[in-house]
């Protein structure tokens, strides 16, 4: 059986919504942050050495990285490709694979950024001026591939939509989607799935 360490506020949510999709058993193993520092607990550098989640385990295997942990659970639970195109057809499972890896590879640095800016009583200018640019490129990017579809690669949901749920999730919470009303109602659309609804009920007792 997979075991998931979740740890609260964050984006190992979305690896729970993840196996709810997939339709699989799991245990979800619960984390909270500190809340002096906001950072997760000790504890979880026990499960593994950077102390971070998400982390699945799966007999001996302890996996952490979000976008291998996702390639993961497809290869082994997605065998009639519902969620990822068959790598026989090459040119689909690269383009997938791209979107799979862009969040976390190009997306999130800058959000990240813009986020220790608010919370920080200091002027940082250079830091500004390019999460701010950068911000604006990888929105822009997302919302003219998502165009008139209701995914990311098309009208049927796939697995690169979990990651990129994540960013624009994430931009929406730092004040960053207004200019984006598509990528409001893809978020919408996304967030009211059952298996997402199902992985917040669980992931909240």
């Amino acid at each position: 059986m997979i075991i998931l360490h979740h740890l609260r506020i964050g984006r190992s949510i979305f690896t729970v919504w993840q196996l709810e999709e997939l339709g699989i058993e799991y245990e979800l193993n619960v984390y909270h942050r500190d809340p002096a520092t906001f950072r997760a607990p000790e504890a979880l550098k026990a499960v593994h050495p950077l102390g971070k989640s998400p982390v699945i385990e799966d007999g001996s295997l302890v996996l952490s990285e979000s976008g291998a942990i996702t390639t993961y659970l497809l290869e082994k639970f997605d065998n009639d490709h519902q969620f990822s195109p068959p790598r026989s057809d090459l040119q689909s499972w690269a383009n997938f694979t791209q979107w799979l890896h862009y969040p976390e590879g190009s997306v999130f640095a800058p959000l990240l950024i813009k986020m220790l800016l608010l919370r920080s009583d200091q002027v940082h200018e250079v830091l500004e001026d390019f999460s701010a640019k950068e911000i604006q490129l990888h929105l822009g990017h997302i919302n003219n591939q998502l165009g008139t579809h209701q995914f990311i690669l098309g009208d049927d949901f796939s697995a690169a939509d979990f990651g990129i749920s994540y960013v624009v999730s994430l931009a929406k919470r730092l004040g960053q989607l207004e200019p984006y009303p598509a990528l409001e109602a893809y978020l919408e659309r996304n967030l009211s799935r059952p298996a997402y609804q199902r992985a917040i009920e669980r992931a909240v007792e």
